[in-house]
């Protein structure tokens, strides 16, 4: 059998935990950060747990991460 690729750009994009669950960084951080509160950009540094719809989408694209 042949092995399958990669999706390079979701590797980048999506860590898995230890616990096989999947974190994502916040989108919106590039620029017009400004106009936000200080919670706002305080709550985009942190990484967030992906959603359970996309979930099996993102295992399929890395089958070996």
């Amino acid at each position: 059998m042949p092995k399958i690729k990669t999706h390079k750009a979701t590797v980048k994009r999506f860590k898995k935990t230890a616990t096989n669950k999947l974190m994502q960084r916040k989108g919106g951080q590039d620029h017009f950060n400004a106009r936000d509160t200080g919670n706002a950009t305080r709550k985009k540094r942190l990484d967030v747990s992906t959603s359970k719809t996309i979930t099996k989408t993102i295992h399929m694209l890395t089958p070996y991460n």
